[in-house]
């Protein structure tokens, strides 16, 4: 499954530089190859997952020259093909599209995160009202409680006191 994974991420970024040089050339723009792109950002955050994700594997695969080699390896190429590609984006559409992209890119993710983050926070504190009105009608409802049972305490024992009962 490990394997798998790896296998997923680099054969990813292979298949989404293949797209690219077979499009590159004639795209209008770089609307043309963004799936392509995608991808490649896909298959190279898959690589660095599994080369940084190490739970649930045995230490013996975690350690081995095999795995370590084959980590190091796929991490490289995706490297590689990532600048490849950022070279083949600059000389198509322009010095500084591939920068572009990438801050585009870095912007979108940090926003991404910063939403989810907000609705986090926006969750935490409706919980925490929520908490808040439950205590609160525990409080009431316990002093209601209380005062009822004084209630029919003190009759019952004015009422045995005056011998009604």
């Amino acid at each position: 499954m490990v394997v798998a994974e790896a296998l997923a991420g680099i054969a990813l970024v292979k298949a989404a530089v293949d797209g690219i040089k077979s499009t590159i050339g004639t795209a209008k723009d770089i609307s043309t190859i963004a799936s392509d792109i995608d991808a490649l950002f896909q298959g190279s955050d898959e690589v660095q997952k599994k080369a940084s994700k190490k739970s649930g594997v045995r230490l013996g695969d975690q350690f081995g020259v095999d795995t370590v080699a084959k980590e190091i390896i796929d991490q490289r190429l995706a490297a590689e093909a990532l600048r490849e590609v950022a070279a083949m984006c600059d000389l198509r559409f322009g010095h500084g599209t591939w920068a572009s992209i990438l801050a585009e890119r870095q912007k979108r993710i940090q926003e991404q995160r910063e939403a989810a983050a907000k609705a986090r926070k926006e969750a935490q504190i409706k919980h925490d009202e929520m908490i808040e009105g439950l205590k609160a009608a525990l409080i009431i409802s316990g002093t209601i409680a209380v005062a009822v049972g004084l209630f029919v305490f003190f009759m019952v024992s004015v009422a045995g006191a005056i011998g009604i009962a």
